[in-house]
């Protein structure tokens, strides 16, 4: 059930049937080992602090073989959106309602999708409208959030990350780029536009410093905290309708 793989590849659990690679990184910051899930449950992720071994981290797995096996278990089912099944959008399940007559571009009409085209083509296309619904929404939080932090427009792109809500980077031109992952636009408003702001926060301070989350508190008018207890108890059941 819980013995090591080691190969030239990546080392692997074996849980029940199922062997999940690991990914062991480093981290200068990290000061004790962390171990956590992908959401899509496809790997192991194990950070260690520089000095940390790598035979630890595989020992840290192997002893923890039974949370993760409750972890896979806890995984909501994959479900892909079909005709009379659902679609989260902004936080809230919409019946879909497909038919051929029925315009290719969805349309919501209180808690019904209504969406026609090719029946075969729903997954994708739903997809497609989702993201472009995120960058469309998370592009008005940008502007929102700059402004309340009186920093300039960085550029925005969506993510397809298994693990981060959300990232900011500079380049050497001093354009900043703000990444934030399209499944969001499943979550409520307020969760999504707590990552925004997260990430704008970053663009004056690039840590967790009392002085980012202070900043954070003051640019972002709801509940920080539980919008991360949000994303904490309910983020993986962003992965199940498009993985």
């Amino acid at each position: 059930m819980d013995w090591l793989k080691r190969s030239h590849r990546p080392p692997v659990l074996r849980l029940g049937e199922r062997d999940l690679p690991l990914t062991i990184s480093r981290h200068p910051r990290a000061r004790r080992m962390t171990m956590r899930l992908a959401p899509d449950g496809s790997a192991i992720r194990i950070t260690l602090p520089t000095w940390g071994r790598t035979a630890e981290a595989l020992a840290f797995a192997r002893s923890r073989a039974r949370w993760l096996e409750s972890q896979l278990a806890a995984l909501p089912v994959s479900r892909p959106p079909a005709p009379g099944g659902t679609v989260v959008f902004r936080g809230r399940p919409l019946e879909i309602d497909w038919a051929p007559v029925h315009s290719r571009q969805p349309v919501i009409e209180e808690d019904i999708l209504r969406i026609g085209g090719p029946a075969e083509s729903l997954a994708p296309r739903l997809r497609r409208w989702l993201e472009a619904e995120a960058l469309r929404l998370m592009e008005e939080d940008l502007a929102y959030y700059c402004a309340r932090a009186g920093q300039p427009l960085p550029r925005l792109g969506l993510s397809r990350a298994q693990r981060r809500w959300g990232s900011c980077s500079s380049a050497r031109s001093g354009l900043s780029t703000i990444r934030v992952n399209w499944r969001l636009i499943q979550a409520p408003d307020a969760v999504r536009r707590s990552v925004v702001a997260h990430e704008v926060a970053h663009l004056v301070h690039f840590d967790h410093s009392p002085s980012f989350h202070a900043l954070l508190r003051e640019v972002f008018e709801d509940d920080v905290s539980a919008a991360d207890r949000w994303l904490k108890q309910e983020g993986r059941s962003l992965y199940s309708a498009f993985g």
